[in-house]
């Protein structure tokens, strides 16, 4: 892949959209810090989720109001330092460097307070006004540390607030002591950490040669620091800034001192350590806290494989004992008599427009709003675990199983979100620093089960199978897992010559989840998906019906019969008739399309629901086959844009995309004769 250099500019918002005199406020910090639970506690609904510009790292702004006025809030992506290893490395530090919030605000943990102050030793290095958020005190106290908010803003030289985000205490005194640096009342003089001993008078040398030389808004001190320690932007920042006899002196100390990066982090760390002795106590020698207590059963190696399959379970348990009377309520109470009711307003009107507002729009988009419920359930489930500290356990317990592939449990945190989407799963693989690895990720991650997916055998399943459906779901989500694990040896033995990596990851410790933070992720994500359900859903729908009514108005020889009878040999392998085969194809552009295309051709009335419809014209095999088509067969149109983008490369894109067809035409075939076989 090639590199692009993109200004420090081209990643940051424009905020000539605000107001200019609202204060804008940064929220930075590590991941899982509670950073997050902060801003949606102050943003509410008040907020915006997008992209940073020029790239595909998740960009938070959102207002908030400030004893009477409105202030502006950006949460900065979680990064560990400000060194330029990562986008969101370099996207913190640009937007503090060049839109000089009017204060930074440092969430940090007092549970892992060593780890969490490294963060603010570099920033307290940049000319912006620092308060830190000493978040988490109840974890802390959970884990038996005592952290003294008065001394460690003393030994910082910034103020220093404590609180618990997830319960909203101390979030007022935060707001109180933010107003008040904003009012100039409370002015920060940070003390940051000087680089060792030994290399000082280095440090001097190379500030001394660039002086004068240095960029705006970038400070010379800073600069020079970063040069020390080999930060790869500001090397190229600075060697285009200098004249060449000047960057070739420069060059000439830093190849003496290529061990420099060593003493600016023990700088770092020595003063880090200076803080925790003046600040916190930790727990007796001997002492066990609460995450190792529940570690001892979540983070087993085999206990924990089969807890993670026992919470899975659960989630589809709470997903049919709940979700299925919502939606079956939605169907029969709401969809069904809606229909009805339309369809007797348009008895005069022509019949096509009777035909595409009550077969296309209700029978198509209201079919696939009907597992709303469904979805809530799935994101819910999944937010829970996530906000709880679960996730990094699930990844290290599937440690052991990645490696088969040639992986590490790293990269099952980008796999676990695909259960989600598939969109954000190939995104999240940057996490993953080897490329083999985070190709090979990137390839099979279309075989999680993603909720778009999981709604369709949703809604099929428990037509077909009835009390069995938790059963025959779990069985889906297991077979596509099934094939996740072997495509990713056979990929990997055969393309990566069974290359393996090293596992390097965090273990954030267990805390009480926030109901507000849950609640809006829920909103964002069920409001993201009635969006689409009235965008592309709905135009697909639209096309559906078109098709299936021209050119006669008859739709067993329209254009949409005759294309399916076109491809229905190869249905037939798997046991579908023309009306499945187009509906598994329209599940490109979005995999909800699969409800609102049979929707479409089955016709909605009052009488006889889909589902009704549905088992009236298919056998049970040939429901298993579809059930088992559906969550193998090719990723949703975003999902294949993402992975070009991501992969940089077609080949690899369509060998993915050709992969999977192959498999879910196989597997379906399989699964349609053997159940034939089995007399189901």
């Amino acid at each position: 892949m090639s590199e692009r250099h993109e200004s420090p500019a081209s990643v940051l918002p424009s905020m000539a959209v605000l107001d200019a005199d609202a204060p804008v406020i940064a929220l930075a910090g590590q991941p899982n810090m509670g950073k997050s639970t902060l801003f949606n506690l102050l943003t509410g609904l008040n907020q915006h989720v997008g992209n940073w510009p020029g790239k595909t790292v998740e960009h938070r702004a959102g207002h908030f109001d400030l004893n009477g006025r409105k202030a502006r809030l950006v949460d900065l992506p979680g990064t560990y330092s400000l060194t330029a290893n990562s986008p969101e490395e370099v996207i913190a530090r640009e937007f503090i460097l060049r839109e000089k919030p009017s204060v930074v605000v440092a969430v940090v943990s007092a549970a892992t307070l060593e780890r969490s102050l490294y963060l603010v030793a570099e920033l307290s290095a940049l000319d912006a006004p620092l308060v830190v958020a000493l978040n988490m005190m109840d974890v802390a106290e959970q884990e038996g540390i005592q952290v003294d908010a008065h001394v460690l803003e003393a030994a910082l030289g910034v103020p220093v607030v404590p609180m618990t985000a997830s319960r909203a205490a101390g979030v007022r005194e935060l707001l109180k002591v933010v107003e008040n640096v904003l009012n100039g009342n409370q002015v920060p003089r940070p003390r940051p950490p000087e680089v060792r001993a030994d290399h000082r008078e280095v440090l001097e040398k190379i500030e001394a040669l660039i002086s004068e030389h240095v960029p705006a808004p970038y400070p010379q001190a800073w600069v020079a620091l970063k040069l020390l320690e080999g930060d790869a932007e500001v090397t190229r920042m600075m060697r285009e800034a200098l004249l060449p006899e000047t960057w070739e002196a420069v060059h000439e100390i830093l190849r003496a001192h290529d061990d420099a990066f060593l003493a600016v982090a023990s700088g770092r760390y020595e003063w880090i350590g200076r803080m925790l002795r003046a600040a916190m106590t930790r727990p007796k020698v001997g002492q066990i806290g609460l995450t190792e207590r529940l570690d001892r059963w979540a983070a087993h190696p085999l206990g924990g494989l089969f807890l993670l399959a026992g919470i899975l379970g659960l989630v589809f348990w709470l997903t049919f004992t709940l979700g299925t009377p919502l939606q079956d309520w939605l169907e029969g109470s709401v969809i069904a008599p809606l229909s009805g009711l339309v369809a007797g307003a348009l008895t005069g009107a022509p019949f096509w427009v009777q035909g595409l507002v009550v077969d296309g729009l209700i029978g198509g988009v209201g079919s696939v709003l009907t597992f709303l419920p469904i979805l809530v359930i799935f994101f819910a489930a999944f937010a829970l675990l996530e906000d709880v500290g679960y996730m990094a356990r699930a990844a290290y317990v599937m440690d052991n199983l990645m490696h088969l592939m040639g992986l590490h449990g790293k990269s099952f945190l980008p796999l676990f979100l695909g259960f989600g989407c598939n969109v954000p799963a190939v995104m999240g693989t940057r996490v993953i620093d080897s490329w083999p690895a985070r190709l090979l990720t990137i390839l099979i991650a279309p075989l999680v089960p993603c909720t778009a997916r999981m709604a369709v055998v949703a809604f099929i399943a428990p037509a077909f199978f009835g009390a069995n459906a938790v059963w025959v779901t779990w069985g889906m989500v297991l077979l596509s897992l099934l094939a996740l694990v072997v495509s990713g040896v056979a990929l990997n033995k055969v393309i990566f010559k069974g290359q393996r990596s090293a596992f390097i990851m965090e273990m954030p410790l267990y805390h009480i989840p926030n109901a507000r933070t849950i609640g809006l992720l829920v909103w964002q994500r069920s409001l993201a998906f009635v969006k689409k359900a009235g965008t592309a859903i709905l135009a697909m729908a639209m096309l559906v019906w078109v098709l299936s009514y021209l050119p006669n108005g008859d739709l067993n020889t329209s254009y949409l019969a005759r294309f399916g009878q076109f491809i229905e040999p190869v249905g037939r392998w798997m046991g579908f008739d023309w009306r499945l085969t187009v509906a598994l194809i329209t599940s490109f552009p979005a995999k909800e399309n699969v409800i609102a295309t049979l929707g479409v051709l089955f016709g909605s009335s009052p009488e006889a629901g889909l589902t009704e419809m549905l088992t009236a014209s298919f056998s049970t095999a040939t429901a298993l086959s579809f059930l088992v088509v559906t969550m193998l067969f090719i990723p949703c149109m975003a999902t294949v844009a993402v992975m070009k983008q991501e992969t940089n490369s077609w080949g690899w894109t369509l060998l993915s995309v050709g992969l999977l067809l192959v498999i879910s035409i196989a597997a379906g075939a399989a699964t349609y004769h053997l159940a034939v076989w089995m007399g189901l």
